[in-house]
């Protein structure tokens, strides 16, 4: 009777093991889905503050047309980008671009003393700080989930259940290239 009641209690233990490690995938992939989710949102905000700052610089910088179009041809294309991959080369465009309108933005003194273009910079700048924690936790996410994976028991049940590793974010060659800032 002793053997049955381990047997029993064995038999607990081994399926909320089970149990558990199908939680902790669940978790950690929703876990994901809402980093890349923040991530989303974030790039919203910039393409929604980025007509404000467009309309600003255009009252003080009229003959700057190309800069201007680059920048509402940027935002199109991450408002419109389906993917991962897609929107971070539309948000790679788009940034770009920006650094264009605040490069243009120093030859205007009454502009970059414009307390609506300095508040959608400030705007911008704080959004641009949020890309970067919401990217970086998606990749601690992504980190979470591939060792689980990765490593055993985890290995185990992610065969087991079906789970593959998944990718990082990456940054773009172009990304990589040194910067060189000139006075």
């Amino acid at each position: 009777m002793l053997w049955l009641w381990i047997l029993i209690g064995m038999g607990i233990v081994v399926v909320f093991v089970f149990f558990i490690y199908y939680n902790r995938f669940a978790v950690l992939g929703n876990r994901i889905d809402n980093s890349l989710s923040q991530i989303h949102v974030q790039l919203k905000r910039r393409a929604d503050l980025i007509p404000n700052l467009i309309e600003t610089v255009k009252g003080f910088a009229k003959h700057e047309k190309a800069a201007i179009k680059a920048v509402t041809d940027a935002r199109k294309a991450l408002v419109g980008a389906k993917g991962v991959e897609e929107k971070v080369k539309a948000d790679n465009q788009l940034e770009s671009a920006l650094k264009t309108i605040f490069a243009i933005a120093e030859g205007y003194p009454d502009l970059k003393a414009n307390t609506n273009f300095l508040e959608l910079q400030r705007e911008l700048s704080s959004t641009e700080d949020r890309v970067a924690y919401a990217r970086q936790f998606y990749n601690d996410s992504i980190l979470s989930y591939n060792n689980l994976c990765i490593t055993m028991p985890g290995a185990f049940f992610a065969k087991l259940y079906g789970k593959k590793e998944r990718k990082y974010l990456q940054i773009t060659e172009a990304e990589k290239k040194k910067v060189d800032v000139k006075f």
